[in-house]
């Protein structure tokens, strides 16, 4: 299957064979789909904290954070090309069939409310256009092309944390980039006044988001009185997964180089794994979830509150591991750790529970126990394509909760969509991480992943058909084997966006 040279580009890549034959066998075999027994409800796998409640956490937050390295963790490389999806498709079109585009024509009636308006104009003014004299001889594919392409600000290229997507004044125009450095010394910093945030980037844009933040740190420093620590780190080569074709060989390229694609968004798990032993605290959000300043306070006040859920949580576990460790025989102490992990951490244990001796059933809890815990901020499901909180089986036959993407479940099962359809919630990629152990030593986050929680996906290149396959996602395959804690966030904290019209919404207008 494989020739002298294809090893070769293997190797260089660091990708084992057994991963590969792994990943072929996946592909003819495909992912088993995840066995989800309900949706995770308010007081039933989701927590709905009262205002009482909020205060008290977010206090304890803030006192025990002191106590804490603190990161927050942004996977920032995807590109926005999605985002202009419709602005392409009347780009390649006539200027006669614009109307054939509402999403361009809401762009073009409305492009003077644009963040990125005045940046555009001048890229256009360069070469002797102006955008509202297009518009008027309804010549629109050069605002398209200067807006979209690398003759201008070639936005359809690059990464969405780059834009310029919130306007305060003309001197004041904030990228997301800029934005998650805003809420970072909100609710990241450190007792020192550091502010650690790390940024997973793609190779072939590292270089701007660099030179962005040497250009803004200073004046984002100054106003907050804090120290900005900020890292970027890539997907490594050998979380790219092989292609194949619709026979299951590995496709190859027109050179017959074999064909890799990135393991999307469950490959960064080794980028958390990798991050400064220091850390111990991680706050982790979506780069394009970000709004203007005056309505923040929301964000900043759940992110504290499931921080201090976190902290809570963590400290009960601790507690229950010091004892255990010590006291193996303490069976009052088995009971009251079971409960614990019964109900507050939602498991429930296999049928074999029961049978095992005292020794072992302590070992079984303790090692529940003894995992990283996120606590998954959940809004209220408003018929958002994605992932949600379920009870789920898990390979060992316990059922614990964890967040199932609509792909994992099987639509020719009619109870599975049933249960789909009951869900209540949906998951925003709100998540705050303990990802150090009992003895302040750092977890190995690689091995409580699910390996069998993979994506097979359809593309194309080169006008041939592929399958590709993305590994388990970072916040439910990679991360199925963490202590799971989910809790109700309002959905005015989650503002994604996934169209350039996204951008006129209100919830990303300043009143600045």
């Amino acid at each position: 299957m494989f020739s002298q040279q294809d090893l070769h580009y293997i190797s260089q890549k660091g990708i084992s064979l057994d991963t590969l034959n792994t990943q072929i066998q996946n592909f003819r075999e495909g992912f088993p789909f995840m066995d989800i027994v309900k949706p995770a409800t308010i007081n039933d796998g989701v927590l709905r904290l009262n205002d009482q409640q909020i205060s008290r956490f977010i206090a304890s937050f803030e006192e025990k954070s002191n106590h804490h390295q603190i990161c927050k963790f942004v996977p920032a490389s995807g590109a926005a090309s999605r985002m202009f999806k419709d602005l392409f498709a009347a780009y390649e079109d006539d200027n006669s069939n614009i109307q054939n585009h509402p999403a361009a024509v809401h762009f073009l009636n409305h492009i003077e409310d644009f963040a990125f308006y005045e940046a555009l104009n001048k890229e256009l003014e360069k070469d002797g256009y102006d955008v509202q004299d297009l518009k008027k001889t309804k010549n629109y594919k050069p605002i398209f092309e200067y807006l979209l392409t690398e003759k201008g600000l070639d936005y359809g290229n690059l990464p969405k944390g780059l834009l310029e997507f919130h306007l305060y004044s003309p001197e004041n125009i904030r990228t997301p980039f800029e934005e998650h450095l805003v809420e970072g010394a909100a609710y990241s910093c450190n007792t020192d006044g550091t502010v650690y945030l790390h940024f997973t980037v793609s190779p072939e844009h590292r270089s701007r988001f660099e030179a962005l933040l040497q250009k803004v740190r200073a004046k984002y420093e100054e106003h907050f009185g804090v120290h900005f620590k900020v890292e970027f780190s890539e997907q490594h080569p050998h979380t790219d997964t092989i292609a194949v074709d619709m026979d299951n060989a590995p496709f190859r390229e027109k050179n017959g180089q074999i064909l890799f694609r990135p393991g999307g968004h469950g490959a960064l798990i080794e980028n958390l794994n990798e991050l400064d032993a220091a850390i111990d605290i991680v706050f982790i959000k979506n780069i394009d979830n970000v709004v203007p300043d005056n309505l923040k306070e929301a964000t900043f006040t759940y992110k504290k509150a499931i921080g201090g859920v976190l902290m809570a949580y963590q400290e009960k576990i601790f507690d229950f591991l010091k004892q255990l460790e010590t006291d193996k025989t303490n069976e009052s102490l088995l009971e009251e750790a079971t409960q614990f992990l019964q109900n507050e951490l939602c498991t429930v244990l296999p049928h074999h529970f029961s049978q095992l001796n005292a020794s072992d059933k302590t070992e079984f809890i303790f090692n529940k126990l003894n995992r990283p815990t996120k606590v998954c901020g959940m809004v209220k499901n408003v018929g958002e394509p994605g992932g949600g909180p379920f009870w789920a089986t898990n390979s060992d036959d316990s059922i614990s909760l964890q967040i199932v993407e609509s792909s994992q479940i099987d639509s020719t099962n009619p109870k599975k969509q049933a249960i789909l359809r009951d869900a209540s919630h949906f998951n925003p990629v709100d998540l705050v991480c303990a990802i150090k152990n009992f003895k302040g030593e750092p977890f190995n986050l690689l091995e409580f992943r699910d390996p069998q929680t993979g994506f097979i996906t359809y593309k194309s290149k080169d006008g041939r058909e592929l399958k590709a396959q993305e590994l388990p996602g970072l916040w439910n395959g990679a991360m199925s084997d963490w202590n799971t804690v989910f809790v109700e966030v309002p959905i005015v904290t989650f503002n994604p966006v996934k169209t350039v019209n996204d951008l006129l919404r209100k919830e990303h207008k300043s009143q600045n």
